[in-house]
């Protein structure tokens, strides 16, 4: 999740309590915030975040010529975009001087990073991540989309923000997934708080916390760490949809379902380095068939009675 993202979000009001902090961590959100409450005695015409943030840009990359705003009906949450110039001058600056460290990883990829304070990210494959380095030591956030597990140096409070809720802890270790509406934490080691939309728990060594489908599913993991981190994924009653995108992330491959029933739930594990395995795995257990069309290409379809 990049600032360019955020900021879009912000300017259209739709930051979540998540996004927020992020944004709240950029280093011109202040000067943002500050230059825009300046324009409050003037009226917005009405606007839309992605579109008007790339008009933006492209104004502020091609000329510095102030922008002629109309006054049109006054809508309260516009009150922060009153000014396109405003705005722009705002984002201009975010531009220059936002300097968010990113890191991603690729198909069938997994990265280890160490952080400012020696705590340590392992992510798994089609992860990024995203945190402030300069201030990192004061302010220990960082955003997720994806798959990592926290090896977490005590100190000050330590925050992962994904778009799904947020995980807090003081010094402990801990695997966090996000992956759309799905959202799970496990706690390897201490004790850890998730806070999403509709939820608020405590984690302690061995417990887990799944959000999935307006559901909360909690339970006990006996394991010493991440199945992944051994080349395998496992699952325990998830639906087809989400095993066959981990496939795909596992292996770069592209896979095509026909008359597969996405919604039936899936309980076993398939291994990262054997594709014709890892098929096996799954496909077996739910009465499938699969074809390997090409390298990168899987079909996957009901097998005939």
């Amino acid at each position: 999740m990049d600032k360019e993202y955020l900021i879009q979000k912000w300017l259209a009001d739709e930051l979540s309590a998540e996004e927020f902090e992020l944004f709240e961590a950029l280093e011109g959100s202040a000067f943002m915030k500050g230059v825009t409450s300046d324009a409050a005695a003037f009226k917005a015409s009405q606007f839309s975040g992605a579109r008007d943030y790339q008009e933006l840009k492209t104004r502020i990359q091609k000329t510095e010529t102030p922008v002629k705003i109309k006054k049109l009906h006054w809508v309260k949450p516009l009150l922060r975009i009153a000014s396109v110039l405003v705005v722009g001058l705002a984002l201009y600056f975010i531009f220059l001087y936002e300097n968010l460290t990113e890191l991603q990883s690729d198909f069938g990829q997994k990265i280890s990073i160490t952080l400012p304070d020696a705590s340590s990210v392992t992510m798994n494959a089609i992860t990024e991540i995203a945190y402030n380095e300069k201030k990192w030591k004061k302010n220990r956030k960082i955003v997720l989309e994806g798959e990592a597990f926290f090896d977490v140096a005590k100190g000050a409070q330590f925050d992962v923000i994904t778009a799904a809720g947020k995980v807090t802890v003081l010094g402990t270790e801990f695997n966090v997934k996000q992956r759309g509406t799905y959202f799970e934490v496990k706690c390897f080691e201490g004790s850890v708080q998730v806070t999403s939309n509709t939820n608020d728990a405590i984690l302690h060594e061995g417990d887990y916390i799944r959000f999935l489908d307006g559901q909360v599913i909690t339970g006990k993991n006996t394991a010493a760490n991440p199945s992944w981190f051994n080349n395998l994924s496992d699952f325990q009653r998830i639906p087809v949809s989400e095993i066959f995108e981990e496939l795909e992330r596992q292996y770069g491959i592209k896979i095509i379902l026909e008359e597969v029933n996405t919604s039936q739930l899936f309980t076993g594990a398939f291994v990262h380095d054997n594709l014709d395995h890892a098929l096996i795995s799954i496909t077996e257990p739910l009465d499938l068939d699969y074809t390997i069309l090409q390298k990168d290409k899987v079909r996957i379809q009901a097998r005939e009675k």
